[in-house]
């Protein structure tokens, strides 16, 4: 095993956050410093959208502005040189990067939070990947019936086939979910990590909304994971159950991931839903209709459209906001959440984005049939926020239909991994 390191390293760097050593450190970069550095790419990817888009991946000059910036590694543990700010972060920084770029904004919140992951891992599998690159971006294949682990010495046997691999093309590495089984009984949920020579992209990224995330899928059939490299997600409950919990002792860490994983997901749509709002009002201060010679800004209709469409993001952000911070002191407090609260922010994420897209679809009526042309932002808009709206832990009848059940006393099969 590598040298551990030792905790809270410290490393000189210059104001762009590279070390004598040329290692990017960014441990001493506050919250407002962040979400400082992500407001001001926004230009920039406004200007990148449609190519981001059109490519079906990520650019790799966006790519190079994010590592630079340090906007990858915003949970990552300062131990590696990231920033560790609170989980709250995971919301805020890909909300200010969405109001350009959903894409953009929903592969920074996945390789963000994979970084917070990797800290739930034994220590050897963090050296194994950070030791020769903190930058390195971890993709993920997160459904676990799709893949199957077998173990063995050492370790497990890996094989699956898993889709919506977001940013998976510059990732040289994967999380890989996995159950291991004992004939048809589940021993466990596994997530493995896999270097990229190890497992084949499936270029099959062909879809509505959201290509920037080129979210292809992955193939893999009897890879050797070492045991270190593969966490049982039981441990990842909440607590300080996991492996990680010996070398990282910031409470950011014991967040239960099943309950506010998806949180990372919901900035994409509220900073979506923001930017078409800033777009209508851009147009709309200037714009008269076709047909009446009208000021838009001055039709009462429109007004009111609008404002609701600004309470809507505003009461998704707020909600989404205040289940992290809610998050953030339970785990401050070694408090281990309850089933409903654990069922609670995931009610709460799924109805953000329902906000969200109520939103969008408001401000795109609004546009009338300028809405269908390509060049239109709003049109692309439209359709990330739909396309967004499909992952699984924003369907609103999957996510409330717990949350009501245990509230009433109904009958609920509590997920293993919750």
């Amino acid at each position: 095993m590598n040298a551990p390191r030792a905790e809270g390293l410290a490393v000189a760097t210059d104001k762009a956050g590279s070390s004598a050593t040329g290692v990017r450190d960014f441990s001493a970069c506050t919250m407002d410093e962040a979400i400082d550095r992500a407001r001001a790419l926004v230009p920039r990817l406004r200007e990148r959208a449609q190519a981001t888009e059109q490519a079906r991946r990520m650019l790799p000059e966006t790519i190079q502005d994010l590592h630079e910036s340090g906007l990858l590694r915003f949970v990552q543990p300062r131990r590696w040189g990231g920033m560790e700010l609170p989980f709250e972060s995971l919301v805020r920084i890909p909300a200010q990067l969405a109001r350009a770029c959903a894409s953009t904004a929903w592969c920074v919140g996945n390789w963000a939070i994979h970084h917070w992951m990797l800290a739930l891992y034994e220590e050897q599998a963090q050296c194994d990947i950070w030791d020769s690159d903190p930058d390195a971006l971890i993709a993920s294949g997160i459904a676990y019936p799709q893949g199957s682990a077998k173990a063995v010495d050492g370790g497990f046997v890996l094989s699956g086939h898993w889709n919506f691999s977001s940013g998976v093309d510059p990732s040289p590495w994967n999380m890989l979910a996995a159950l291991l089984r004992d004939g048809d009984r589940v021993l466990d949920h596994l997530m493995c990590l896999v270097p990229k020579q190890d497992y084949e992209i499936v270029d099959d990224w062909h879809v509505l909304g959201m290509s920037g995330t080129g979210s292809k899928s992955v193939k893999a059939k009897d890879v050797f994971v070492p045991s270190h490299r593969a966490l049982s997600m039981l441990k990842a409950r909440g607590g300080r159950e996991f492996p990680g919990a010996s070398i990282h002792q910031n409470p950011l860490f014991t967040i239960g991931l099943s309950t506010m994983g998806t949180h990372c997901l919901v900035g994409a749509a509220i900073g979506n839903a923001q930017g078409a709002l800033e777009s209508t009002i851009e147009l709309v201060e200037q714009r008269s209709t076709s047909y009446q010679s009208l000021k838009m800004r001055d039709l009462p209709s429109v007004q009111q459209r609008l404002a609701a469409a600004g309470a809507r993001i505003d009461a998704a952000r707020a909600l989404a906001l205040e289940d992290c911070k809610i998050a953030q002191r339970m785990a401050a407090e070694d408090h281990i959440p309850s089933l409903i609260e654990k069922l609670r922010p995931k009610r709460n994420v799924a109805f953000a984005v329902q906000l969200c897209t109520e939103a969008v679809d408001s401000l795109h009526s609004l546009a009338g049939a300028n809405g269908i042309y390509d060049h239109y932002p709003i049109q692309r808009i439209f359709r990330d926020a739909h396309a967004l709206m499909g992952h699984f832990g924003f369907n609103w009848d999957a996510q409330s239909m717990p949350w009501g059940s245990v509230v009433l006393g109904a009958d609920y099969k509590v997920p293993a991994t919750l």
